[in-house]
C-alpha cells in the first residue's frame, strides 16, 4: 500500500474516533466557582470514562476531593486556583476564586423560642454588621423590639410566628411559639416512618430519576391520661448511632442529587435539605427538611392529620463511614416548649434503599445466555458506560427511545417538554445533553402526593399510561433473570425484589414476613396482599391509592381465625363487612382507605402502635423494635394499656378495636359482660374462639401474673392464649 495513502486513511480513522470521543467527552458543571473561605462548592462530573483524578493547582488556596460523580472544592484562604479533573480520555478545568469570609457573620440564639401569653423572652444577637432591624410575621401573636444586642419578643396570644432579624449583610429567623400554659405530666412518644421503606433510584441523578431521596417522619405524643398532646411542646429529630454503631449525619456528599434537582423538578433546596411536595400543587411548597444530623432539627404539627411531621427528609442508604445501611436510626425528642424540659424521647428508623434498580436486566453485559438480559438489550447495543450508576439508566433510555420512536404521543411529549431542555432526538439524547429525564413528567404517579392539597403533583400527559401501570404491565411477562419464571408468576416470591427493595434490603420485614405455614414455609408474600403484576398494573387501579386494607385479610370470615380474602383481579382490595380491624374509609380522600393515614384508639395513628407498612411490629430488623420495647417492655404492637395510661381504664369495649380492659381489673368485670356481643362490641368468641379455648388474638404478648380472686394466682407465659379454661372448667362453669 502507498505510504501516503496509508497515513491518510489512518488520519481519517483517528479523526473519526476523536470525533466520536468528543461526543462523549468529560463534562463539568459548573466550570468556575466563587466561594468564601471555609465553604465547599460541588462540581458535577459527567460523561466520564474510566477512573477520575482531581488536583488543585494551589492547595493553600483550595483543596479538592472526588466521590460519586461530585468534585468537592473547599476554600482555604483568599486567592485563585485551578482545579483539574481528569479521566482516561481527557481533562477539564474549574477556575476557583476564594474570597475572605466577612469580618462579621450575624449569629442569633436561640433559633427556637417559646413563651407564655403576656410573657417576654430575649434573642441574643452577635456579630451584627451595620444597622439591625427586627420584624414579627404576626404582631397579633408576638411583637419584637431591638436594643443593646437583644431582640425582645413579647407574647400577645397563643399561636406561632416567625421573627426575622437582619443586618446589612444577612438575615436570620427564629420560630416563636406563644402558649397559654406550659405542658406538665408524664408522656409516651411514638415515632414512625410513613411508608415502611422509601426508595431512591441510585446515587446518580444526571441521567433520569424515578424517586428522589425523600423520607417522612411522623410522631405523636400522649400524656399518661391517654390524651394526645398537640401544643405547648417542641419536637425535634436528630441522627443517632444504631445498635451496630452506624450513624448517618449527611447526604449531600453521598449523591449528586443536589446538582440536578433544579433541572428535574424546578426546586433548588440547599445541600442536605430535601424537597417538600406538600403545598406544591397550589404553587406554595412548604420548606424542606434537613438530613438528620447531630444538631436537632424541628418537626412541625399538622393539625389536619393530628401528628408532628418532618416531610421529605433527604437521607441515603450510606452511613458516615461509606457503608451501606438501609435502616439509619434517628431519635425524636419532645420538650416542654417553655422550660425546655425533655418530656419523652423515641428511637426509630428512617428506612431507605437504593435497591429500586433495574440492573438485573438492564446493565450492560457481554454475556448472552440469560433470556431476561437478552430481551432487555437495545437494538443499538449496550451503552457500556463506565459508571455503573449511569450505565443501566442510559440503557433504559436507549431502549425506550427505540420502542417509542414511531409513537406520535411520545414525540409530541418531547416537543411539549422542549422548553425544559428535552430534545427531539429522544430521552438518551436529552440526558446526554445535560438535562436529566424525570419519568413522571410524562407518566402520572401518585407517589408524588401533596397531602395538604390531597392530590398528586405529577399528573402525567394525556395518552401516556401512569407509571405504575406502565411498568407492571410491561414487565408482567418478562422472565426473572434469577429463576426464569415470569415476574407475573404467583410462584415467584422473589419477583418483586428484582425491582423493589430488595434481596438485601428485605423490605417485607414485619410480622407478616415471618408468618409460616404448617410446613414452616413462608405463608405470605408480596402477592398475597397486592396480587400479581398484572393486578398491580391494572388500568382500573390507581397506583399508591388502591392498596390492600387491613380488614381484607383480618376479618371474621372463618371461625377462630382470620381469613385471607385479599384483592380482586384488578388489584383492588376486597373489603368485607367486618370492620373490627379496619382502615378508615375515605382516608385521606373520598374513595380511599389508606393504612398510612388511618387512625384509631385515642386518636393515635394506626402506624403509631402497629408499625409502618411492611414493617408491622415485631420487625425482623432489631432496631425497629426498640421503641415498642421502651414503652411497654416487649417488642410487638403497642398493646399494653400502661404504655399510655397511668391508671388503666375500666371498659367493656372502649379499648383498641373494641377491646375490653385486661389484667386484674377484668377478672370481676367480665362476669357482667355480654358474652354474645352487640353491634358495637364483638362477642367473646371473636378473640377467644368458638370453643372459648383461646386463639392467637387472646394471647398475652409478655409473661403476666393475674390475681384471679378465688381461682388463685395465675402465671401465664408469653404467648399463652387466655380462655375460659384458664380459670374455669369451660365457658359455662
Amino acid at each position: 500500500m502507498n505510504a501516503h495513502l496509508f497515513i491518510f486513511r489512518f488520519l481519517l480513522i483517528f479523526l473519526g474516533l476523536s470525533g466520536f470521543s468528543n461526543a462523549h467527552a468529560l463534562e463539568l458543571k459548573p466550570n468556575s466557582v466563587e466561594i468564601l473561605v471555609g465553604e465547599v462548592a460541588k462540581v458535577t462530573v459527567t460523561q466520564s470514562s474510566g477512573s477520575i483524578s482531581v488536583k488543585s493547582s494551589n492547595t493553600s488556596v483550595a483543596t479538592v476531593s472526588y466521590a460519586s460523580g461530585i468534585a468537592s472544592i473547599k476554600g482555604v484562604k483568599a486567592g485563585s486556583a485551578t482545579v483539574t479533573v481528569k479521566d482516561r480520555r481527557s481533562s477539564k478545568r474549574v477556575e476557583v476564586k476564594v474570597l475572605s469570609a466577612p469580618a462579621s457573620l450575624l449569629t442569633i440564639s436561640p433559633a427556637l423560642l417559646a413563651l407564655n401569653v403576656g410573657g417576654s423572652a430575649n434573642i441574643t444577637v452577635t456579630n451584627a454588621s451595620g444597622t439591625v432591624s427586627v420584624q414579627s410575621s404576626d404582631n397579633s401573636v408576638a411583637t419584637v423590639g431591638y436594643a443593646n444586642n437583644l431582640a425582645t419578643v413579647k407574647g400577645i396570644k397563643a399561636g406561632s410566628a416567625t421573627v426575622t432579624i437582619r443586618d446589612s449583610k444577612t438575615s436570620k429567623t427564629v420560630a416563636v411559639t406563644v402558649l397559654n400554659t406550659t405542658a406538665i405530666g408524664e408522656y409516651t412518644l411514638l415515632a414512625w416512618n410513613d411508608l415502611g421503606m422509601h426508595c431512591m433510584d441510585g446515587l446518580d441523578f444526571s441521567v433520569f430519576a424515578i424517586l428522589p431521596p425523600y423520607n417522612t417522619l411522623h410522631a405523636q405524643l400522649k400524656d399518661k391520661n391517654g390524651k394526645l398532646v398537640t401544643s405547648n411542646v417542641l419536637l425535634t429529630y436528630e441522627a443517632v448511632a444504631d445498635s451496630s454503631g452506624s450513624i448517618n449525619t449527611s447526604s449531600a456528599n453521598k449523591t449528586n442529587f443536589w446538582s440536578w434537582v433544579g433541572e428535574l423538578v424546578g426546586l433548588n433546596p440547599a445541600p442536605d435539605v430535601g424537597v417538600n411536595l406538600d403545598g406544591l400543587a397550589s404553587g406554595k411548597p412548604m420548606p424542606g427538611n434537613k438530613t438528620p444530623s447531630l444538631t436537632p432539627a424541628p418537626m412541625t404539627y399538622n393539625t389536619a392529620f393530628g401528628w408532628f411531621e418532618a416531610e421529605g427528609i433527604p437521607i441515603t442508604p450510606f452511613d458516615d463511614q461509606g457503608q451501606k445501611n438501609f435502616y439509619p436510626t434517628v431519635k425524636v425528642v419532645a420538650k416542654d416548649a417553655l422550660s425546655g424540659k425533655v418530656l419523652a424521647s423515641a428511637t426509630t428508623v428512617l428506612p431507605v434503599s437504593d435497591e429500586m434498580t433495574c440492573k438485573g436486566c438492564h446493565a450492560s453485559t457481554d454475556a448472552n445466555n440469560n433470556a431476561a438480559q437478552t430481551a432487555a438489550k437495545p437494538l443499538a447495543g449496550w451503552v457500556f458506560d463506565t459508571d455503573p450508576d449511569k450505565d443501566w439508566k442510559r440503557n433504559i433510555l436507549r431502549l425506550h427511545d427505540e420502542k417509542q420512536a414511531a409513537n406520535k404521543v411520545f414525540n409530541d411529549a418531547l416537543t411539549t417538554l422542549n422548553t425544559k431542555g428535552y430534545k427531539s432526538g429522544g430521552l438518551l439524547t436529552t440526558a446526554d445533553a445535560g438535562q436529566p429525564v424525570l419519568c413522571v413528567a410524562c407518566h402520572a404517579s401518585n407517589a408524588y402526593f401533596d397531602k395538604e392539597n390531597k392530590t398528586t403533583v405529577m399528573g402525567g400527559m394525556a395518552g401516556i399510561a401512569p407509571f405504575t401501570q406502565s411498568l407492571h404491565l410491561k414487565h408482567a411477562e418478562v422472565k426473572d433473570p434469577a429463576t426464569q419464571l415470569t415476574l407475573d408468576s404467583l410462584d415467584n416470591r422473589s419477583a418483586c425484589y428484582q425491582c423493589h427493595p430488595g434481596s438485601v434490603t428485605q423490605c417485607l420485614r414485619g410480622a407478616m414476613a415471618t408468618a409460616t405455614d404448617a410446613s414452616g414455609d413462608p405463608s405470605i408474600s408480596c402477592q398475597s396482599c397486592h396480587g400479581n403484576m398484572k393486578a398491580v398494573g391494572s388500568p382500573t387501579r390507581q397506583g399508591w391509592f388502591n392498596e390492600p386494607t387491613c380488614e381484607s385479610c383480618h376479618n371474621s370470615a372463618a371461625p377462630g381465625k382470620r381469613a385471607i380474602s385479599g384483592i380482586d383481579a384488578n388489584g383492588k382490595a376486597i373489603v368485607p363487612s367486618d370492620h373490627t380491624f379496619a382502615t378508615n374509609a375515605n382516608t385521606p380522600v373520598p374513595g380511599l382507605n389508606l393504612y398510612r393515614f388511618s387512625k384509631g384508639h385515642g386518636g393515635l395513628q394506626c402506624e403509631a402502635c402497629h408499625g409502618s407498612t411492611h414493617a408491622e411490629y415485631p420487625s425482623s430488623h432489631a432496631d425497629e423494635n426498640l421503641q415498642s420495647i421502651a414503652v411497654q417492655g416487649h417488642a410487638g404492637t403497642v398493646a399494653e394499656c400502661k404504655a399510655c395510661h397511668t391508671t388503666v381504664p375500666n371498659t367493656v369495649n372502649g379499648g383498641p378495636h373494641g377491646m375490653h380492659t385486661t389484667g386484674d381489673a377484668w377478672v370481676k368485670q367480665h362476669e357482667d359482660a355480654n358474652k354474645n356481643g352487640t353491634a358495637s362490641t364483638p362477642s367473646c368468641s371473636y378473640c377467644h374462639g368458638t370453643t372459648s379455648a383461646g386463639t392467637p388474638l387472646s394471647a398475652v404478648k409478655v409473661a403476666k401474673t393475674i390475681d384471679a380472686d378465688e381461682f388463685g394466682i395465675k402465671n401465664w407465659p408469653a404467648g399463652y392464649q387466655v380462655s375460659c379454661f384458664s380459670c374455669h372448667n369451660g365457658p359455662n362453669p
